[in-house]
């Protein structure tokens, strides 16, 4: 099938996390083939402790992380970093009526973010470890333990096997079972167990597979190590005798404080006890003897994920091309809807405000997609690939893109739902509408499923209207289209869009609006 041009990859490339606890910043040149980090910033924030039980975002804990994000947002300018990725991991995935805090945190950095979903986050943990790890033999067994969730993952090479992204981690298990750093071997004892409970439904599908490396990235992972370190300066790596060694030193004192362990400094130490839990947790679900400490992690990830883009291993396209395959669509009419939406959008770009690659690139997958409901049933199809697409698991793309996908596909045929819309971020909430229209009319246009090619059809955008010219005679010798084009007529008249269709000089005229 066509896809869009591959474009060329900046010089430097940025990737913003926005954690639970911290908010990072790491900026790289592409040299060679080579990323070469020159730049990092790291920010505790604590937006997860500012996300309440309604969901509600602290206005506090808001103000802080938007001036954390002016100053990286300034930092990225300095540097003209031209390739950037922003993504929020758990804690903004629970926020709730975030919108506004989106809006002004795009404005602060420059850049939009994505909200990623837990599978999608240990996705980019992965490849983040994978790429900056020695090439081993066998699998590998990576742990991140973030400040709302903690991922793991059993991956070979660069690929990932099996992925769980799981709701624990060092802020919500420290304000859950050690507020204000208090330790005591009661409260050790119930965070440890509440870890493995959270474990026990993925355990056994990741002992099956088995592992020959594992791996520990995140803050927590690595304040951990460099605890051990300074117990015992020999280790060289985390240990199930290490990770017992420090939790039975932390149930000796009252407070994690009392430790004076320079790798517990004030940024760490209400959060220390829920990330050591979760590790101990680890270590006795899988019966782990020891773990690296990983050099990558999600930031990492994003910038090598950011190439892949840009080159031809997006994670994005093999996603779509297994939906096709796992939901039987059929490939020659996909790509005869995708040829058709593709040539449509480069007529009326302009005047609809869609020349942008992503515009282009999210109707190319939903032309692809656009039936996948198909293999739920036939009647009302499109609204089951709506849900597919939105409730799916799919690697590389953003809740916000998933979204956007299933507007398109749940409204690509029959009268058409626009509520969903109001749900989509600026500018998609209006851009969308004129691609839902463009995909409608390339899918009527092959209802007959024909290899044989269309017309000369020309495309005028203006306003809330699009005038549609065929070559004379042709709407006459398919009266089956004329039909259908003069039902569409109707149905995009129930949502203020007009359609106007002239076959040379002749104009169909409205008929009265379809059922």
């Amino acid at each position: 099938m066509a896809r869009a041009s591959l474009r060329p990859i900046p010089e430097v490339l940025a990737a913003v996390d926005l954690g639970s606890n911290s908010f990072h910043l790491v900026v790289a040149r592409y040299v060679h083939g080579q990323l070469i980090v020159i730049d990092r910033l790291r920010e505790v924030v604590r937006l997860g402790a500012g996300v309440g039980e309604s969901g509600r975002l602290d206005r506090e804990v808001a103000g802080r992380a938007l001036a954390c994000l002016e100053r990286f947002g300034q930092r990225l300018r300095d540097m003209h970093a031209s390739g950037v990725r922003v993504v929020g991991t758990n804690a903004l995935r629970r926020a709730h009526r975030k919108q506004a805090f989106l809006e002004r945190a795009r404005e602060a950095l420059g850049h939009p973010i994505e909200i990623v979903s837990g599978m999608e986050e240990a996705r980019l943990i992965y490849a983040g470890v994978a790429h900056t790890s020695a090439a081993e033999p066998g699998r590998r067994m990576v742990f991140d333990i973030g400040g709302g969730s903690t991922e793991v993952i059993i991956g070979e090479a660069l690929e990932p096997i099996e992925l769980a992204s799981l709701q624990m981690g060092c802020v919500n298990m420290s304000e859950r079972f050690f507020p204000g750093g208090r330790l005591s071997p009661k409260r050790l004892a119930r965070a440890r167990l509440a870890v493995e409970l959270e474990l026990a439904p993925v355990a056994a599908r990741f002992r099956q597979l088995g592992w020959q490396h594992v791996c520990g990235s995140a803050g927590s992972v690595r304040a951990v190590g460099e605890c051990l370190r300074e117990m015992d300066p020999a280790q060289s790596s985390i240990t199930a005798e290490g990770v017992e060694a420090l939790l039975a030193a932390m149930e000796e004192v009252d407070d994690i404080r009392d430790l004076e362990l320079a790798a517990i400094d004030s940024d760490r130490a209400d959060v220390f006890a829920g990330g050591a839990a979760v590790l101990a947790g680890l270590f006795e679900t899988f019966s782990l003897a020891e773990m690296r400490v990983a050099d990558g992690g999600l930031r990492e990830g994003l910038l090598y994920d950011m190439i892949g883009r840009m080159t031809d291993i997006d994670a994005r396209e093999r996603t779509v091309r297994a939906m096709q395959r796992r939901y039987q669509v059929d490939p020659a009419q996909a790509e005869r809807v995708e040829a058709t939406v593709i040539g449509f959008l480069g007529q009326v770009e302009e005047a609809w405000q869609l020349a942008d690659p992503h515009a282009e690139s999210m109707l190319r997958w939903s032309a692809r997609l656009h039936e996948i409901g198909l293999d739920v049933s036939h009647n009302g199809y499109q609204h089951h690939g709506a849900y597919l697409l939105e409730n799916a698991d799919m690697y590389g793309f953003a809740r916000e893109d998933q979204l956007l996908l299933a507007c398109l596909v749940g409204a690509h045929r029959r009268k058409p739902q626009l509520d969903a819309l109001e749900r989509l971020v600026p500018p998609w909430d209006r851009r969308s509408l004129w691609m839902i229209v463009l995909l409608r009319l390339a899918v009527l246009l092959h209802r007959g499923r024909s290899d044989a090619a269309l017309p000369a059809i020309v495309l005028e955008a203006r306003g809330r209207a699009l005038t549609v010219r065929f070559p004379a005679r042709w709407l006459n010798d398919h009266a089956l289209t004329e039909a259908d084009l003069r039902r569409e007529m109707s149905w995009l008249h129930t949502i203020n869009v007009r359609l106007r269709v002239f076959s040379a000089r002749t104009q169909l005229a409205e008929t009265a609006p379809a059922a």
